[in-house]
């Protein structure tokens, strides 16, 4: 009978407030709000694929991080509205024995966009700044010759005409260890913890040494890291969308995208 009485969102809004406790009512709100604005925010991506797609751009935009930072799920709300023809997500797995022995950039040139794509690297070239030598997965020749070359071979595809955009999701380690029991316990999600997963609460100060490294060298002026906070998945996907709609001079704003929020 209450709920037949309301008029419209404040009335509704006004009768929770009224029946829950105050901590499941600001829970609800905030998600109703995170899900009007990314909607919002979404409208936009497809105006920006758009435009990428009418000036045969070419955008890249690689997603770095520790594991469960929440680069996945924000890759996917990247992409949940975008025309499959036009947009790629990038995952690649281990290198085969042929691709060990190519130039260690080779395979990711192999998956740059084409002329009015956009491709999203979930992880990326970047492995061999972190997680390869962290974990023992390269030598240290091979990690030396990585960061002596990754500035150039950027610099190299940004003067080809690939708009790049880095992001790095930064989460604590008290939710990384949170989130790797829930993965644990997930029935869906279960299949996603790795060795490597297994290690990352034993080694985040190696990796945190290596991640220093990594900013210190590759934040350079033609191709900088957008450190986004991941402690809160909604406010990273959020700010995320905000900041590659910022750097895009794409048609159609809808929006004001300056301020970061919080969830």
């Amino acid at each position: 009978e209450e709920l037949n009485n309301f008029k419209n969102r404040n009335d509704f809004v006004n009768l929770l407030k009224k029946k829950l406790p105050k901590k499941k009512f600001e829970k609800i709100i905030s998600k109703s709000d995170y899900n009007n604005l990314i909607i919002q925010l979404q409208s936009d991506l497809v105006n920006l694929q758009n435009w990428v797609k009418k000036n045969n751009k070419r955008l890249c935009v690689i997603f770095e991080g520790r594991d469960a930072a929440g680069k996945g799920g924000a890759i996917k709300r990247f992409v949940e509205h975008l025309n499959p023809r036009y947009s790629r997500v990038v995952a690649l797995s281990e290198p085969s024995e042929k691709e060990k022995g190519q130039w260690y950039f080779q395979r990711y040139l192999r998956k740059m966009p084409n002329a009015g794509e956009i491709v999203f690297f979930d992880r990326s070239w970047y492995n061999r700044a972190i997680v390869e030598p962290v974990m023992g997965f390269c030598s240290k020749k091979d990690y030396n010759i990585f960061m002596s070359h990754v500035n150039e071979f950027e610099n190299i595809i940004i003067n080809n005409g690939i708009i790049l955009l880095k992001f790095y999701f930064s989460v604590s380690k008290e939710t990384q260890a949170k989130r790797f029991d829930e993965i644990k316990n997930s029935q869906l999600k279960k299949w996603k913890f790795t060795e490597v997963d297994g290690k990352a609460q034993k080694l985040w100060e190696k990796y945190s040494t290596y991640k220093d490294k990594m900013f210190k060298k590759t934040n350079t002026l033609i191709a900088p890291w957008n450190i986004i906070s991941a402690d809160k998945k909604m406010s990273a996907r959020i700010n995320a969308i905000k900041l590659i709609l910022n750097n895009i001079p794409y048609d159609s704003k809808t929006l004001i995208h300056s301020e970061k929020i919080d969830f």
